[in-house]
C-alpha cells in the first residue's frame, strides 16, 4: 500500500527572510547549507543506500510556490509510491495539481488538504531507480 514514509521538509513564508534566518541561526544554531534553508541528514546507519534527509527552508512572503494555498507554510512528505498516492488523493476528491515533476532528487506531486494547505509529495530518486 502506498504511504508516507517520513517528513521530507517544512517550508514557510517570511516577510524578511534574511532577518528570520539570522534569528534561527543565533537562537537555534541552524546554519543554512543552501540559500535560505538547511538539510538535516538522518542517522547514517539507516538504510545508507537511500537518501535520508529532511529540509527546512524559508521562502519569501510573495512566493507563488505555495499556490493555490494562501497558507504561510507547506509540508513535504516522503512517499514510497507517488503515482498511487496521487491517484488515491484524486479518488478522495482532493484538489490535486495535475502534474508530476522529476529532478535529480526524485519525483514530486502536489495537492491541498481539506483546509486548503498545500502539501508536497516526494518520492526520492533512490526509490524510483533500480540501480
Amino acid at each position: 500500500m502506498a504511504k508516507v514514509t517520513g517528513l521530507g521538509g517544512v517550508f514557510f513564508k517570511s516577510e524578511n527572510q534574511e532577518k528570520l534566518l539570522e534569528w534561527y541561526k543565533v537562537a537555534l544554531g541552524i546554519d543554512p547549507d543552501f540559500g535560505f534553508g538547511k538539510t538535516f541528514k538522518w542517522d547514517a546507519e539507516e538504510e545508507s543506500d537511500r537518501d535520508r534527509y529532511s529540509v527546512w527552508s524559508i521562502f519569501p512572503a510573495d512566493t507563488k510556490y505555495f499556490e493555490p494555498s494562501d497558507s504561510g507554510f507547506m509540508i513535504n512528505f516522503r512517499v514510497d509510491d507517488l503515482d498511487a498516492i496521487m491517484e488515491k488523493l484524486m479518488s478522495l476528491g482532493a484538489n490535486v495539481v495535475d502534474m508530476i515533476e522529476e529532478d535529480e532528487h526524485g519525483r514530486f506531486g502536489w495537492a491541498t488538504d481539506p483546509e486548503g494547505n498545500k502539501i508536497e509529495l516526494w518520492e526520492p530518486k533512490s526509490t524510483t531507480s533500480s540501480d
